[in-house]
């Protein structure tokens, strides 16, 4: 699986969630909510990796998802805009390509 960042979306998290190159942004599952996995939704937070087993590097910056959350994306990939409407991010799962 990857993850897919929009441009809208690397200005939000720059702008929203003060994020400055040399730090990492962690994908992770919340328990309720509506998402992927019925029961759960994605969180987002600044972190550091223990276990990342997806990771993405934008402008000095990694994206990642560590192994425990892994089960969540059931083989897809994440892909994060911006609802210009809202102003929030935005979550799509496409299945990963074989």
């Amino acid at each position: 699986m990857e993850i897919h960042l929009s441009k809208d979306a690397r200005d939000w998290f720059h702008n929203e969630m003060e994020v400055e190159a040399g730090e990492a942004v962690r994908f992770f599952v919340r328990y309720g909510g509506a998402g992927l996995q019925p029961g759960f939704s994605l969180g987002v937070t600044k972190d550091s990796p223990y276990e990342a087993v997806v990771r993405l590097e934008e402008g000095d910056v990694l994206y990642f998802i560590e192994e425990a959350d892994h089960w969540y994306f059931d083989e897809h990939d994440l892909h994060v805009t911006v609802d210009d409407e809202l102003g929030e991010l935005r979550y799509s799962y496409e299945p990963k390509e074989a």
